[in-house]
């Protein structure tokens, strides 16, 4: 299935899932499913099963599942008629994965690391699809990075690689937007990172049925129509099994943690010269199976 926060006509966003061309909204389905059968407050029972929180579905475990493979009586609308949002926008932890591609670490004229390099964001970076990647003040090397993300759906520690993808409910696109001229000013990649709109998310969080192997996708980049970035994640140095074992030895990894797990070449600080986005452009990226995320930019 492939899970998103949508709105209609200005309403707080809720979850629904993506069935083709359109967009079932769980808790007025899962409503209707229970009313045909007699149940009373079907409203306030899928309102507690199916919240507007993403993280709150995710914690609901095999409980939430049970309820959407019960629906039977679907309440769709049309995609076009709908606001998508970030598929989660509130993630306990956001951790980033840096030069995780042997062709970005060459690009960035890096060395390839023994290690995974980890970075925070917070979810107040988070961005809705479709909405402006804010360039911050004093910025004039705003850049570009498709990456996969990878969203927790089963609390995991010290968990061995052969079980690691046991906790990961699904997938969605990550733009780890990075300010270069911020970025390098210190040893800490952080300043670069961390600042408000630098992580637009979606368009969806497809599940593992959806993306049965992470490992052999291909990622994209396009910004105004030109195509910057074309990757694989068959040449990810530290895959997603890697990653969640990784991590889960270091933290507890809880429902709806996110991990961004690095961007394959092409991001405009490795081109000769370097290109960067500025207000007016538009990034578009693609991953297999997943969909298009796009977002324009525009001065803070």
């Amino acid at each position: 299935m492939r899970l998103v926060r949508f709105s209609q006509n200005g309403q707080a966003p809720r979850l629904g899932l993506l069935r083709g061309d359109q967009v079932a909204d769980l808790a007025a389905s899962y409503a209707a499913t229970l009313a045909r059968k007699g149940v009373g407050r079907a409203e306030a029972i899928a309102a507690a099963v199916f919240p507007p929180s993403t993280r709150a579905f995710l914690e609901a475990g095999p409980a939430a599942l049970d309820a959407i493979r019960s629906i039977t009586e679907w309440a769709q609308a049309p995609l076009n008629t709908l606001r998508l949002h970030a598929p989660i926008a509130d993630p306990g932890k956001i951790i980033c994965i840096g030069l995780n591609y042997r062709d970005h670490a060459e690009e960035s004229g890096m060395p390839v690391p023994p290690e995974p390099p980890m970075f925070p964001k917070w979810s107040n970076a988070i961005l809705d699809p479709g909405e402006p990647i804010l360039r911050p003040r004093g910025c004039q090397q705003l850049d570009w990075e498709v990456e996969l993300g990878v969203v927790i759906g089963r609390t995991a520690r010290y968990v061995p690689r052969e079980k690691a993808l046991d906790h990961v409910f699904g997938y969605t696109i990550v733009n780890d937007v990075s300010a270069r001229d911020f970025q390098f000013v210190t040893s800490q990649w952080a300043k670069g990172k961390m600042c408000e709109t630098f992580a637009p998310l979606g368009p969806c969080l497809a599940d593992r049925e959806e993306v049965p192997n992470p490992h052999v996708l291909e990622l994209r980049t396009w910004v105004n129509g030109k195509q910057m970035q074309h990757g694989s994640t068959t040449k990810l140095i530290f895959d997603v099994t890697y990653l969640v074992s990784y991590l889960s030895n270091l933290i507890t990894l809880a429902p709806g943690d996110l991990i961004a797990t690095g961007t394959p070449p092409g991001v405009g600080h490795g081109k000769k010269p370097p290109v960067y986005m500025g207000p007016g452009d538009v990034c578009r990226m693609e991953i297999t199976g997943i969909g298009v995320l796009e977002n324009p930019v525009k001065d803070a």
